[in-house]
C-alpha cells in the first residue's frame, strides 16, 4: 500500500512484451527500497497480448497500477503514466530493462543533492553474447560518454533510466508525444534550455535485455536516424540554429579500437557499427526528404 509520502512513481511503457515486462517487475520487487515509498505504473500501449497473468503475479509484491491506452508510442505512454503519478519524483525505465536492487536508492541520494535536476543512471547490456544487442549498447555508451563528460552538467540520458521531480517534468510538458525515437534527446535538450541541470547517478544501474537480429537492428537504427532529423529540426525551431555534432563521430573513431577490444565478438560488432551508420544515414535522409515533400507524420 502506498503511503501519503510516496517518493517515487516508476513508469514503464510496454507494448506486446509480456515476458520482458515480467522480468522487469520481478527486478523492481527486489529493490532495496521501502515498498510503501514507491509505486509502479505500467502503461500498456495498445498491446495485443494480454498482460493479466504478468500483472497478477506482480501485485503481491508491488504497489502496481496498469493503464491501458491505444498505441501512441513510448513518449505518449510515459506522459500517461506521469499524469497519474503520485510520487514526488518519477523514475522511468523500459519493459526490457531490469533495475538493480540499489536503483531507486541511488536516484534518491542524487536527487537529495539537487531535487531540481534531471538525473540519469547507467545502462548495462545484459545480453553479452548477442552482437546486435552489444553493438546497440556500445552506441548508447559512446553517446552518453561523449555528452556527459561532466557528470555534474550532463547533456543526455536515455529514457530507459532517468528520474526527475514530477512537478518539474509536468511543467515542461513531459515527453514530446509526436516523437517515437529521439524523445529522450529532445527532453534533455528542452530541460537544459530552461537552465536546468542534468546530473549523472552512476550507481543507478539497469540491465538492458533487448534481443535483436539483423532485421530488427536495421529497423531500430533506421528509426533512430529519422528521430535524429526530427530532433535537430525541433532544436532548430527552439534555438534558431542546429548543427550535427561532428565531435561525436571524431571521438568514436578515436576510441573505437579500445572499445572493440572489450567486445566478445569484435569483428561482428565492427561490421554492425558500419551498418548502424548506414541505417542512421538512410533514416536521416528519408525523414529530411519526407519533410521537404510536406508529408509530415510521426517518427
Amino acid at each position: 500500500m502506498i503511503g501519503p509520502d510516496t517518493t517515487f512513481s516508476v513508469v514503464i511503457p510496454t507494448h506486446d512484451r509480456p515476458v520482458q515486462l515480467a522480468a522487469c517487475l520481478r527486478s523492481l520487487a527486489r529493490l532495496r527500497y521501502p515498498n510503501e515509498a514507491f509505486e509502479v505504473i505500467v502503461v500498456d500501449d495498445g498491446s495485443v497480448t494480454p498482460l493479466g497473468p504478468v500483472v497478477d503475479e506482480a501485485r503481491g509484491s508491488l504497489s502496481l497500477r496498469v493503464l491501458r491506452r491505444p498505441n501512441g508510442g513510448p513518449s505518449a505512454a510515459r506522459n500517461a503514466g506521469l499524469a497519474v503519478a503520485r510520487g514526488r519524483f518519477v523514475a522511468f525505465t523500459d519493459d526490457d530493462c531490469r533495475p538493480e536492487p540499489g536503483w531507486l536508492a541511488a536516484f534518491e541520494r542524487r536527487l537529495g543533492d539537487d531535487a531540481a535536476a534531471l538525473v540519469g543512471g547507467r545502462t548495462v547490456n545484459a545480453l553479452v553474447d548477442d552482437p546486435f544487442a552489444s553493438t546497440s549498447q556500445l552506441i548508447v555508451d559512446l553517446a552518453v560518454d561523449h555528452y556527459n563528460r561532466d557528470p555534474e552538467d550532463a547533456r543526455f540520458f536515455p529514457a530507459s533510466n532517468l528520474a526527475v521531480a514530477r512537478d518539474g517534468l509536468a511543467a515542461l510538458g513531459g515527453f514530446a508525444a509526436e516523437l517515437r525515437t529521439a524523445e529522450d534527446r529532445d527532453l534533455c535538450d528542452r530541460w537544459r534550455a530552461l537552465g536546468r541541470r542534468l546530473r549523472l547517478a552512476p550507481d543507478a544501474v539497469v540491465l538492458h535485455a533487448h534481443a535483436l537480429d539483423l532485421r530488427s537492428f536495421w529497423r531500430q537504427h533506421l528509426g533512430y536516424g529519422r528521430g535524429a532529423w526530427r530532433f535537430l529540426r525541433a532544436h532548430q525551431r527552439r534555438e534558431g540554429s542546429s548543427t550535427i555534432d561532428a565531435g561525436f563521430y571524431l571521438r568514436t573513431l578515436r576510441e573505437l579500437p579500445g572499445r572493440l577490444a572489450g567486445q566478445r565478438q569484435p569483428a561482428r560488432v565492427a561490421a554492425l557499427l558500419a551498418l548502424w551508420q548506414l541505417a542512421n544515414t538512410v533514416g536521416f535522409g528519408l525523414e529530411a526528404a519526407r519533410e521537404a515533400l510536406g508529408a509530415g507524420g510521426a517518427a
